[in-house]
């Protein structure tokens, strides 16, 4: 009798959560993480033992550590990209903001654990790099001010997201690490472009860079060495990058052998900054094509996926995680065989490093979860309408 005054109550069929994930998630993306985080732990085992025994521990000590972060890594990924765009951006707002604020703590409280850049915080049982953390929340934060100021009565959003960038810049650039500066801002200049920034404007902001980089050699020693020693064409054979050049000529196409290696007991980062010489000498070119391409598949789908999407807010945060992903991989394999100067940054779920992993996780968490499929007409649907 309700019904017959009232009308029927409307059933909304709502779809469980695993299912409408495994429906709309990239598996192919997903799937080349997975690959890549299983040959980090098989170089682990080839790279790790050395400094294992240095440092007196068991033999796979490092290995455990990795499989463990990696693990925690992997679930916190498929967790964040479970989660709507929305929800998405309030947790990276508080993520960037409590990591902001360990980044302007560090030089008061943070250590340098003898590498003469102060970028961690040690806890005894393992140690923590806020600058980790602080990218993937960076890139949602600035994605979110571009697309308010596109908005009628919105905020000067591209200013503000400017300013916080040079900021950010500027902090990092104290530690020394200009490695991760360089990415963040590579980032926002990739969000930039895409949101529409003439070409005029960027090529005035790469002059900016290059002037503040000759300042940056002209005072800070750090700086200068690296750049040095990247420019001298006598490559000292006894430094990281000599062991890691020789390494990777002498594997050749298909490798010295498995734990036939030798790199691995002259790198001292050999399990985390230059884990793809090690890759190079005992399994050749072979593994570092097949790593390129892990790596090319999971950032040419995001941004085919991000070319769809309408919202401007996840085609911009989507541009920059999926830039800052693929960028920050080339520079780890650009140092090793030297095409780039030395940065101090690790190879995205195969090195080894608590924070880079799951801070990596939770970058590819953000990046699945706004690539994800949802019912929405195409933007080229909505160009071709306005064209009419």
């Amino acid at each position: 009798m309700t019904e017959m005054v009232y009308g029927a109550i409307p059933v909304r069929d709502v779809e469980p959560v695993l299912p409408k994930w495994w429906r709309t998630i990239d598996k192919w993306s997903v799937s080349c993480v997975l690959i890549l985080f299983g040959i980090g732990i098989l170089l682990g085992f080839a790279a790790s033992p050395p400094l294992a025994e240095k440092n007196g521990f068991a033999p796979f000590h490092y290995v455990q550590r990795q499989t463990f972060f990696g693990g925690l890594a992997m679930l916190v990924m498929l967790f964040t990209s479970m989660m709507s765009p929305q929800l998405v951006r309030r947790l990276a707002v508080i993520g960037f903001l409590a990591a902001f604020a360990a980044l302007v703590m560090l030089p008061v409280l943070g250590t340098d654990f003898g590498k003469g850049a102060v970028r961690w915080y040690s806890l005894g049982f393992a140690s923590v790099q806020p600058s980790e953390f602080l990218k993937p929340g960076f890139v949602v934060v600035a994605a979110w001010l571009m697309a308010a100021s596109r908005e009628i009565g919105g905020p000067p959003g591209m200013t503000w997201s400017f300013l916080l960038a040079i900021v950010l810049v500027a902090l990092l650039a104290m530690q020394p690490d200009f490695g991760q500066a360089s990415l963040l801002l590579f980032s926002w200049g990739v969000m930039y472009f895409v949101a529409g920034a003439p070409i005029l404007l960027l090529l005035g902001m790469a002059g900016c860079v290059i002037m503040v980089g000759s300042f940056a050699y002209a005072n800070s020693e750090h700086f200068a060495r690296r750049i040095d020693g990247f420019l001298n064409p006598d490559l000292d054979p006894t430094t990281q990058l000599g062991f890691a050049t020789d390494a990777i000529r002498e594997g050749g196409f298909f490798g010295v052998g498995v734990g036939e290696g030798t790199v691995k007991w002259s790198l001292p980062d050999a399990h985390t900054d230059f884990i793809i010489a090690v890759a190079a000498e005992e399994y050749g070119l072979v593994l570092v094509l097949a790593i390129i391409a892990l790596y090319a598949i999971v950032v040419v789908r995001a941004l085919s996926r991000l070319m769809r999407e309408r919202d401007p807010f996840i085609r911009l945060a989507g541009a920059g995680l999926a830039a800052s992903f693929g960028v920050q991989a080339m520079i780890n394999m650009g140092v090793a065989v030297r095409l780039l100067p030395a940065k101090g940054m690790t190879l995205p779920f195969v090195s080894y490093g608590g924070s880079s992993l799951i801070a990596g996780g939770i970058a590819l968490g953000m990046l699945f979860a706004f690539t994800r499929t949802r019912p929405q007409g195409e933007i080229g649907d909505i160009l071709r309408a306005r064209g009419r």
